[in-house]
């Protein structure tokens, strides 16, 4: 067992390091709002910290799971971030959704204190958090990688390695950009079935085996049916990520042009009053 850092106690962060605790590791936790670090204790075990530096003093593993690039930076460097307390050989993993460029930057920082970083945001939503089932895409030092995938697995399903750093954001653009695109089209059948006067839950049942089937229609085609949307990623942090896609589409010069429609689409949601609405709201605007 280990002893390791938690800093960022959001939907995701509380019951990831929940996972921790629950295997064993000895673990101390960092959030902004300290209130809710003192109830992880207390539900939990384990130690807070006042400070990113505080809780990674002494902690072979130290992970993040904050809001986005400036939050990064925040908790990492500076006199009260965590790069500051951690030791020569230790890890920092870092399962927030960021740029590629702010993970190389943080990377390299950390690489001149001695300390390994992995790239690895998550997907699976808050589910998948509180199950234990994600899916962590890492990049990174393949030796780093590996010392890292035993304590990851607490609250992973499958943690893949994609290549050198940036390799794990990168591949979580391509997740968001797959994801918006499949939302889309579901809302648009769904709402479809509706004018044209059929029952879509029967629908669902007799396409979901085929190949129009996925895991968003297996899981959302109930709620979006019944106009709920609390059951998963708020659309505001959909529109942070598919950001963070269009600027590296920009960069690279590949073209996204479904996603900066989709894009466009969570902006009229969020003008309906939807920003924490899950993703799947965006049936909302064809209603």
């Amino acid at each position: 067992m280990a002893k390791c850092a938690f800093l960022g106690l959001g939907v995701m962060g509380y019951p990831m390091a929940g996972h921790l605790a629950a295997k064993g590791h000895e673990v101390t936790v960092y959030n902004r709002t300290g209130a809710k670090a003192e109830a992880w204790v207390k539900e939990h075990g384990g130690t807070a910290a006042a400070t990113p530096r505080e809780a990674a003093e002494g902690a072979a593993f130290v992970m993040a799971c904050v809001g986005n690039d400036d939050d990064l930076r925040a908790i990492c460097t500076g006199d009260d971030g965590a790069f500051a307390g951690m030791g020569d050989g230790s890890t920092f993993i870092d399962h927030t959704t960021v740029s590629a460029m702010v993970t190389r930057d943080m990377a390299a920082i950390a690489g001149d204190k001695g300390v390994g970083y992995v790239d690895a945001p998550v997907s699976g939503g808050q589910a998948g958090a509180e199950n234990g089932v994600l899916a962590i895409m890492c990049g990174g030092d393949e030796a780093v990688f590996a010392k890292a995938v035993p304590v990851m697995e607490a609250y992973g399903k499958s943690i893949k390695r994609l290549g050198d750093t940036g390799a794990g954001q990168l591949t979580k653009m391509v997740n968001q950009i797959c994801i918006a695109g499949l939302v889309q089209g579901l809302s648009e059948g769904l709402a479809f079935a509706e004018k044209a006067g059929l029952d879509g839950r029967s629908v669902v049942e007799a396409i979901s085996g085929g190949a129009a089937g996925s895991w968003q229609m297996v899981n959302r085609h109930d709620t979006m049916l019944k106009d709920e949307f609390d059951h998963g990623f708020a659309v505001d942090w959909m529109r942070k990520d598919l950001a963070i896609c269009l600027a590296e589409a920009e960069q690279t010069g590949a073209a996204l042009p479904v996603t900066a429609l989709v894009d466009q689409f969570y902006k009229d949601v969020q003008n309906m009053g939807g920003k924490r609405w899950d993703t799947s709201s965006l049936i909302k605007r064809l209603r």
